[in-house]
Order: C-alpha cells, then structure tokens, then sequence
C-alpha cells in the first residue's frame, strides 16, 4: 500500500515538474480582421498559414466577422481593442482616419508603381496613404449575348452612347415575356454612372461639396427613372418581384445588367447561356464609373506595427494578390497581377480586359466620414422618383 501511495505520488510529481517544462509561445499574436464569404476565408486562410511559415515569429489571431463587419469594427476601436491589421474600403476608412485611429502608412514603402495609382488613392487621405489596396471595384454592363442575337443586334461597346444604350435597351425589352431591357437597383452604387458620365454626382470632388441638386445630376436621375417609369426598359418592383437582378439576369429575364466583378463566379457556374460584358456607355462626359478600393490598413494603437506592416507587405504581394483573384471575384489591385493568366485566364467574361480598360476612365468615389448617412438620405429622398406610378 506503501509502495502504491509513493508511486502515485511520483507519478503526480513527474507531471507537475513536465508540466512546467512547456515551452512558452514566445511569438507576437497579431490580430487580424476581415469579412469575407466562405470562399473568399478558403483563399485567404492558406496565405495566412503560409505567411506564418516564413514568419515563424509571428502567429495569425484571425478575427473572421461575415456580417455587420463595420458595426462590430466600431465598438471594437471604442473599447480599444481594435486588430492590428483591418481589412478595410475607401467608403468607411475616412471615418477611422479622420478621427486617428489609423496608421499612416506613406512612410512604410509598402506602395510601388505596381499598384493602380487610382487603388492607392482611394484608400488615401489628405495626401497619406492609410490602406495598402488588396482590389479595386467598379461597374460594367454585363449582357446576354443570345437576346442581342435573337434581335439580329450588335452588343454594347466601348463607344456605345447612352442614346445607343437606350435604343438597345428598348429594342431587347420583350415585356410580353418578361423580359427587361436593362437591370435597375435604387442603391446610389448603381445610378452613380449614370451621374458622373454626366458631370454629375454625390459628392464633389473635394469630397465634401453636395452636388445631388446640381443640373446634370438631376438631369442623369431623370433619365435612370425614366428607363423604369417612362419607357418601361427597366423591371418595376413589383415586375421584378422578390428576385434580384442577378437572379433576374439567371433566368434570361435581363438583356443587360450593371454590376461588379463580384458576380462573376455566380454567374460561371450558373448562367446557361453566353454573356459577357462591356464598359457603361459615353454620357456626355464620357464613360464614368465609380472606383472603389478594399485593402488593408493598421491600427494607430497597434503595439506591432512593424510585424503588422510585414504582413500587410505579404498580403498585398504580387503572388498573393493572384491567389485572391483566381476566384475570379475580384480586380487585383496591381497591374502585374491583373494583367496575368490567373486574372485574364480564358474564362468568362470573354472580354476580362474591361475590367481593366475601364480603370482608366474611372473615378474614385469622392466620400467623407459622412458618406454612409448621405447615401440613406439620398435613397429615402429618390425613392419616391424611382417608383412613380405613370
């Protein structure tokens, strides 16, 4: 009995004293926070394991928040514990950078001539870079190439006018069958192209002057509700049901679609018919859409800003940024990676390259640390105009 209580308590003792023989995880936590669907977290998480590998120093606390990321990224810097690095867009870093919780970032070399200079504006303030841009984002038309060639007609290009692009509209829309001429959505996103290729807009380009009630941005509203109300190319609420656009575009029931990148991938795996897509057409000032940026910024608080930096510089790496597009989900935001076989690699759309060709004619969406409340009211002020009963 002697023997047994000796070496039960030897056996207690080994593991204590082995117990504290752990080593201790000497490595930098870095907490890092994105949105992001299911897809996107299966391409980002591999990177993330691989930047670990080469940084063994360094351990990834990935903060994965798929829905009201921005609400959640608030009380987080309210309570002073914002992650050291933050995926963040162009239309909510002013209201983090104006109040001084980002890092200024111009100092760090993570830029080069590699990035489109309209991504790394974007996501800058006041002449400080405070983003280093993952992707850019901006509008084209997506079309069904079988309704066009059912009406023997030629598709949108990129010298189509808006005179043009209504006459197709017109001339696709088939309301017998259900079918629309032109996809219509009241979100400000969606009719901004119609207001910039006018001269028009939200906001100036000093981003802080209204110009809703200036004459070509009304001129260009008139014109995007007419397409609904007056000639009837663009489905009405109550034509287009509980279906989105892109659920409308699915079904045949859409000629043409305004949209992003972002619907790519939906529409490769699910389409069965033949799209592809074209630039917005010319308005008087041209082809005008707006630009917007996602990308990554650091926490002023942070207390590693150098190894957040290191892994910003990884992120945004030309051979990261072509794991991230070969979803085809988004535009990467360096030339090197978006003029590459995993961007322009044989899938549709046929003409990939407009996505490119039309940063050229873009423009980053002037904003402010007001912008989100400026976009509700203005749905609420032209809610009313887009659902006129004529």
């Amino acid at each position: 009995m002697r023997k047994a209580i000796r070496a039960l308590f030897t056996g207690a003792l080994l593991i204590i004293l082995l117990s504290g023989c752990t080593p201790k995880d000497t490595r930098t936590h870095l907490q890092f926070s994105s949105w992001g669907s299911k897809s996107e977290i299966e391409i980002l998480e591999p990177i993330l394991e691989e930047f670990e590998k080469e940084n063994p120093e360094i351990k990834i606390d990935f903060m994965h928040i798929p829905q009201n990321y921005f609400q959640k990224l608030h009380l987080l810097f309210a309570s002073n514990t914002a992650p050291d690095v933050i995926f963040i867009n162009n239309l909510y870093l002013p209201i983090y950078a104006d109040a001084g919780k980002l890092e200024d970032l111009t100092d760090y070399n993570l830029t080069d001539d590699d990035f489109y200079p309209k991504a790394t504006e974007a996501l800058s303030r006041n002449g400080k870079i405070y983003g280093i841009p993952r992707d850019v984002s901006n509008l084209v038309i997506f079309y069904n190439k079988e309704i066009f060639d059912k009406n023997h007609l030629p598709y949108p290009n990129a010298n189509t006018t808006i005179a043009e692009f209504l006459e197709l509209a017109q001339k696709t829309t088939d309301k017998a069958n259900g079918i629309y001429g032109i996809s219509f959505e009241e979100d400000p996103l969606f009719y901004l192209p119609y207001l910039m290729s006018e001269g028009g807009g939200l906001l100036a380009d000093d981003g802080q002057t209204e110009i809703l009630e200036t004459t070509p941005s009304q001129s260009a509203i008139s014109f995007y509700s007419d397409l609904r109300n007056k000639y009837h190319v663009a489905p009405k609420k109550s034509e287009s049901a509980s279906l989105t656009m892109a659920q409308m575009f699915l079904q045949g029931k859409l000629a043409m679609h305004l949209t992003g990148r972002w619907l790519v991938p939906k529409y490769r795996e699910s389409a069965e018919f033949d799209w592809d897509i074209a630039q917005f057409p010319k308005g008087t000032k041209g082809s005008i859409v707006p630009l917007d940026a996602s990308g990554w910024a650091i926490s002023k608080d942070s207390k590693h800003k150098t190894e957040a930096a290191k892994l910003i510089k990884f992120l945004s790496s030309k051979e990261s940024l072509e794991k991230f597009s070969q979803s085809g989900l988004i535009v990467p935001a360096r030339k090197s990676s978006a003029n590459s076989p995993s961007f322009l690699d044989g899938k549709k759309p046929e003409n990939a390259k407009v996505f490119l060709q039309v940063i050229n004619t873009s423009k980053p969406t002037p904003v402010n640390r007001n912008y989100n409340e400026i976009l509700d009211r203005t749905k609420q002020k032209l809610e009313k105009n887009f659902n006129e009963k004529l």
